[in-house]
């Protein structure tokens, strides 16, 4: 989860900071100084706490750019001024909070706010689920039921693919290239003993890939097109 504040006040950013890092402790907290500032950023926030009156770019102008990219992030408007309370419905906001405010209210409404960000997020996993079939695995005698979404990688090890889940490591006789064609477009081979899921990678470079379970190995001839299609498959998420 993804929780931005922009207000070009340091003392206002940096109270909504403490009281988001109390609310929710595990969210990645992004602060921004201006608008130019966050629409400069690569980052897609889940939740946006945004302010009105600030230099440059308006809280509204910085609304209406950000959702000609991006109709996913939920916007509160955070300010002293009530005047622009329906121009906020034209931006999709989620809410409007005039100051000053009751930090039960504060609460009140992103805790709403956090909620509809996790139900969208779940109804979109149902909706790849259905576009991607289940894999079936035997493994130990066993048949195992995978959703393509779960793996975060694959790696070959000891004449096995093994599985790996953000719950589970499932190891089994079989062949990475018929795990590659089944898991979808979703994936890329890096290496011949690699495969890894787009959605859990955190950052790479020209060796190495970290995911948000483990870290896959890049074969050296394989860099540049795999750049090019992780690219690619962040600019399509970011239109859907």
């Amino acid at each position: 989860m993804k929780i931005a504040v922009c207000d070009d006040e340091k003392e206002t950013r940096n109270m909504f900071a403490v009281k988001l890092r109390k609310l929710f402790p595990d969210a990645e907290l992004l602060l921004y100084r201006s608008g130019e500032e966050l629409l400069l950023s690569d980052a897609e926030p889940d939740i946006l706490l945004l302010d009105i009156q600030m230099p440059g770019y308006n809280g509204m102008e910085t609304a209406r750019k950000l959702r000609s990219r991006n109709r996913k992030t939920i916007i509160i408007f955070v300010t002293a001024m009530a005047d622009y309370v329906f121009e906020a419905f034209d931006v999709g906001a989620f809410h409007y909070l005039v100051k000053p405010f009751h930090d039960e209210k504060f609460e009140e409404v992103l805790q709403n706010a956090v909620k509809q960000s996790k139900d969208r997020k779940n109804r979109e996993l149902a909706d790849r689920r259905k576009e991607v079939p289940d894999l079936m695995i035997t493994a130990g005698g066993k048949h195992i039921t995978v959703h393509p979404e779960d793996i975060v990688y694959a790696e070959v090890f000891d004449r096995k693919v093994v599985i790996h889940t953000m719950d589970a490591d499932i190891e089994y006789y079989g062949k990475m290239k018929e795990l590659e064609e089944k898991a979808g477009e979703e994936f890329y081979r890096p290496h011949r003993a690699y495969l890894v899921n787009f959605n859990y990678i955190r950052k790479y470079d020209a060796t190495t890939i970290y995911l948000t379970k483990g870290q896959a190995l890049m074969a050296k001839q394989n860099y540049r097109e795999f750049v090019k299609s992780y690219l690619k498959f962040n600019q399509k998420k970011g239109q859907e």
